[in-house]
């Protein structure tokens, strides 16, 4: 959050570095092209004139401080040193509060995502609640982690009632994403001024959702359930999640924005609905999925999706935006499968118990610095002509192969970040002021590199494939700001 020593002049050149990927929009070989350049160029040129216009200022007072100085007495050492430290403050205080520019520029919000013990990582903590409006959690309103990780088994049952009939459900444990919100609402408490939202993160998903959970008896050794069912069983999911968590009695039902309802249904490889054989060697009695959809399995249609939205319109208030959100989403092939499911969905809206809601599309943008800046933008008009509003969710980008973190590679990777950051936003800042799209949020896949997803392994939320370093994010592991930083931070 903080920057020691550095003068404005330092920190405008400073903006000048980035690097990160996670197979998304575009090839990782594909280069920017002239245009890109020209518009890099364009925007390094308006950094240039502020940072002349920035030196001469810093010049002239700094001289008059200088003089100020010359013209008394210092009576002791340790006031001189205090004077240091006050000196030394007032410029860390100098950098910018990113949702701040990001509200000035965009007029969005700005979010990272949160698990686990970070939040209580004070460094980390101080930047979220400095620098973001918005957070998700990155784990906890997953199904799993709804049924107190219990993959293997079902942890419990209960009777309960739903629409008049009485029905044996799993027992939910709430314990993990309360513990994060609960940290969240003291922080609104004592800051109303600088509150923090919250994107709810997610109600039906393939992968995360334990394989029990689609079977008779909820034993995946017993025969899966029918669609009638599985319907029922959707629905008092969602009705329990978002009333628990949204509901007029519920301490939390002021600090959600939106909900991903559906996330990741359409297939890399096809670019149609995600099947229950996207990957051959994942067995579908494994305990989760990386790839396959019991879903898919126990309905052989979309009818799973449309049901989703119709529950999340029924159960959730009118003020909670409802989205639909995907990976690798400015590929042609996939981004032309997502349009025909917004559309699918958009044909069913309807009032709350009877049709579907969607508000907004959320990009992932799990990129590469090698990937393609233009279809970043192409993408967000396309889903924006369908859908008005897009938000990019997950933001991250993987680093060039063979990046090693070693200090020399790191120089030219920050630098490669800083560009493809840049060229992104720009595009962002272009496809809104087209008129074919309302960007609405943006959201970075986590706050400091080292504890970024891409540097781990998981067979069921992606992540790291290779044994490289990776420094996808704004903040270094030291949880200082990086070049790319000030991509979101200029206001010009």
């Amino acid at each position: 959050m903080r920057r020691r020593g550095k003068s404005l002049v330092s920190i405008v050149v400073c903006a000048a570095a980035l690097t990160i990927s996670l197979g998304g929009c575009g090839s990782p070989n594909q280069t920017t092209n002239t245009n890109e350049e020209t518009i890099e160029e364009t925007i390094e040129e308006s950094t240039d004139n502020s940072t002349e216009e920035s030196t001469e200022a810093g010049t002239e007072e700094k001289t008059e401080e200088s003089a100020e100085e010359n013209t008394e007495v210092t009576e002791d050492a340790p006031e001189e040193a205090d004077e240091e430290e006050s000196s030394e403050e007032a410029e860390e205080e100098s950098i910018p509060a990113l949702r701040d520019c990001v509200e000035q520029k965009m007029g969005c919000r700005i979010g990272c995502a949160i698990t686990g013990d970070e939040p209580w990582d004070i460094p980390l903590w101080n930047l979220v609640t400095t620098h973001f409006n918005a957070v998700t959690l990155g784990n906890e309103l997953k199904p799993d982690s709804l049924f107190g990780y219990s993959v293997s088994t079902c942890p419990g049952t209960e009777e309960t009632e739903l629409n008049g009939e009485t029905m044996t459900v799993p027992v939910l444990d709430y314990s993990r994403p309360e513990k994060i919100l609960n940290k969240i609402l003291k922080w609104n408490e004592v800051n109303p001024d600088r509150k923090i939202e919250v994107r709810g993160h997610v109600l039906l998903w393939h992968s995360q959702t334990p394989e029990w959970f689609f079977h008779e008896d909820y034993d995946k050794t017993k025969p899966y359930v029918t669609p009638e069912e599985m319907t029922k069983r959707e629905e008092w999911y969602i009705r329990e999640v978002l009333t628990h968590f949204t509901g007029e009695e519920s301490p939390y039902k002021d600090l959600f924005y939106g909900w991903d309802v559906v996330n990741e249904a359409i297939s890399d490889a096809t670019g149609s609905y995600r099947t229950d054989a996207e990957n051959p060697n994942e067995d579908l009695s494994e305990d989760r999925h990386g790839n396959n959809s019991s879903w898919w399995h126990v309905y052989q249609s979309e009818e799973f999706i449309i049901n989703a939205f119709r529950f999340a319109n029924k159960y959730a208030p009118a003020d909670l935006e409802l989205y639909y959100n995907d990976y690798n989403e400015c590929v042609a092939k996939k981004r032309t499968g997502i349009i025909k499911l917004l559309e699918a969905v958009k044909a069913e809206e309807g009032a709350p118990g009877e049709g579907t809601r969607i508000d907004a599309m959320g990009m992932q943008g799990h990129y590469s610095v090698d990937s393609s800046p233009n279809d970043v933008e192409i993408s967000a008009k396309a889903y924006g002509e369908v859908i008005g509003n897009v938000q990019i969710t997950e933001w991250d980008l993987s680093a060039t192969d063979g990046y090693d973190g070693s200090e020399e590679a790191m120089e030219s990777e920050y630098e490669k970040q800083r560009k493809t950051y840049n060229l992104m936003y720009y595009g962002l800042q272009s496809a809104q002021n087209s008129g074919k799209v309302n960007i609405t949020g943006i959201t970075f896949w986590g706050t400091v590199d080292k504890y970024s997803w891409l540097n781990f392994r998981s067979n069921v939320g992606g992540g790291s494939t290779k044994n490289q370093k990776q420094c996808p994010l704004l903040f270094d592991s030291k949880y200082e700001p990086k070049p790319c930083f000030w991509v979101f931070a200029d206001t010009n």
